[in-house]
């Protein structure tokens, strides 16, 4: 008998500035594309305090994941009396996509370290591409389109979040699987701040 998942869609987009990244992602859980599961579903979790990421694919895949990078993380640092780099933590995500049976999960990560700020774009087979900016899930198409055109790299914090959100917005706007609000994380040094909202008017005006 084939296994049965629960499985999602979403639009998920990560940035980065020159000291934050910003991660933004829908709040609708679906089933197939064609029934809402959740309105208000979390797809951004804090993984490290100066890191999170984004979550596209099976509910329970996701859940896994990140309870597992959690655990994985805090023995690194634990073993090594060190606090993990970014470029570490990538490498540790990608060998758990690698090896763990969390096929459904497509997450993006980023964050913040010594060396500034950074995104990865991580891949089931455990692949690791940094880039400045990367989109995620099945409303992806229509968020590239607005990165392409919006992203600087000199972006302040507070324009970086506005052109995610406009991302999302856009995805939402043709994407049936995507929609219900956004969800956004900024990540400094200081930490990681996720908040929600019901509408993008909230974050853009």
């Amino acid at each position: 008998m084939a296994e049965s998942k629960l499985t999602t869609g979403t639009t998920t987009v990560a940035l980065t500035t020159a000291d934050s990244v910003l991660l933004a992602a829908d709040r609708r859980a679906s089933l197939g594309g064609r029934f809402v599961a959740n309105k208000k579903m979390g797809k951004i979790e804090q993984v490290h305090p100066t890191a999170a990421i984004t979550l596209a694919g099976g509910v329970g895949d996701l859940q896994s994941f990140v309870r597992t990078l959690r655990a994985e993380t805090n023995l690194y640092e634990t073993r090594r009396n060190t606090v993990i780099d970014m470029s570490a933590l990538a490498t540790l995500t990608g060998n758990l996509l690698r090896s763990g049976p969390y096929r459904g999960a497509q997450p993006t990560l980023g964050g913040v370290d010594a060396t500034g700020s950074h995104v990865f774009d991580l891949d089931t087979g455990g692949g690791v591409m940094e880039s400045e900016y990367v989109a995620g899930g099945s409303g992806m198409q229509f968020a590239y389109g607005v990165l392409e055109r919006e992203y600087e790299a000199d972006l302040s914090t507070e324009s970086a979040r506005r052109v995610a959100v406009r991302a999302i917005e856009s995805a939402t706007e043709r994407d049936t699987a995507s929609g219900n609000g956004v969800t956004v994380a900024t990540v400094t040094s200081d930490g990681v701040e996720i908040r929600g909202y019901d509408g993008f008017e909230e974050v853009v005006a």
